[in-house]
């Protein structure tokens, strides 16, 4: 099952008067990148929501946004002077040492402060009220997760199918190579009589058995046979991975550069347009998996 890393999912909820939204979407990342936004004060929230993205989600940069509001909104909510200070404190010796460095820092408005961590919280004295509402956001979180992986499922599905085509087209251009072997093989034999016989005519006391050796020597390095085998065999492990129930993406990540090494040294080897031409079809079509495999988890 192939999960892409791009994916999102939301919720809602109310409950003692209190609303809230979840905004959860990821894009590609090498690893798991986890980023929240959660307010103060529901303490326990993040802690699961953590948890339970590393029991689900192996990479993707992940953000989480979740906004709780209250019909009196004014009253929920107070500003913390002792984070306020720390807030300030910190700011001024930040814009003093970067002054002392010739620095310029761009001035700071209320606003900038505000948003500071724990700066504005929900007051304390509401504690036993966020009870309820911190339990009913954990309980939410199993099924926003789900929601969130059933979407990158989703696109996963989408991109299997698209890697699935690419991957038949790869082995029906090795198949079209392996058919140009025999035709490939005659005009490369033709071609060595012809150059054992200019050989032969402009060097005086040459042996021919010793050129006959060399120019069959340049054939055995010009086989491409052993390049295919390992396409077709590249082709195999890629459809496995496709079906595969755990996440693939960096196992198709390391086969794409085997695959693209083999078309690689197919062109160069191939010293017969045809083949030529097959192994650029190849390259190309090698590139386009690459792309899709980057959104794979």
């Amino acid at each position: 099952m192939i999960y892409s890393m791009t994916g999102y999912a939301s919720a809602t909820g109310e409950l003692n008067g209190f609303t809230w939204v979840w905004d959860m979407r990821s894009v590609n990342a090498r690893g798991l990148d986890i980023r929240l936004r959660l307010p103060d004060g529901l303490d326990g929230v993040e802690d699961a929501l953590r948890k339970s993205l590393k029991h689900k989600i192996a990479r993707g940069n992940v953000s989480v946004t979740l906004r709780v509001s209250h019909p009196e909104d004014e009253g929920q909510y107070a500003v913390n002077p002792e984070r306020l200070g720390q807030a300030v404190t910190h700011l001024m010796s930040i814009a003093a040492e970067a002054e002392m460095r010739g620095l310029v820092v761009s001035p700071v408005s209320a606003a900038d402060i505000a948003q500071l961590r724990g700066v504005i919280e929900m007051r304390a004295a509401d504690a036993d009220s966020r009870a309820p509402l911190i339990e009913a956001l954990r309980k939410q979180i199993p099924m926003l997760i789900d929601a969130f992986v059933a979407s990158r499922q989703e696109e996963g599905q989408a991109l299997a199918k698209i890697m699935t085509g690419q991957v038949d087209q790869v082995e029906t251009l090795v198949g079209q190579a392996e058919a140009l072997l025999n035709d490939r093989s005659q005009a490369q034999a033709d071609g060595l009589r012809a150059a054992l016989a200019r050989i032969m005519d402009a060097t005086e006391g040459a042996d021919p058995d010793r050129v006959s050796q060399e120019l069959a020597l340049i054939a055995v390095k010009t086989d491409v046979r052993e390049e295919l085998d390992r396409l077709k065999a590249h082709v195999s492990v890629a459809r496995a991975h496709l079906t595969a129930g755990d996440p693939a993406g960096r196992k198709l990540d390391f086969l794409m550069q085997e695959f693209n090494r083999e078309a690689n040294t197919l062109c160069s080897k191939a010293q017969f347009n045809e083949l030529t031409r097959v192994g650029l079809d190849l390259k190309h079509v090698i590139d386009q998996m690459r792309e899709q495999v980057q959104n794979v988890e």
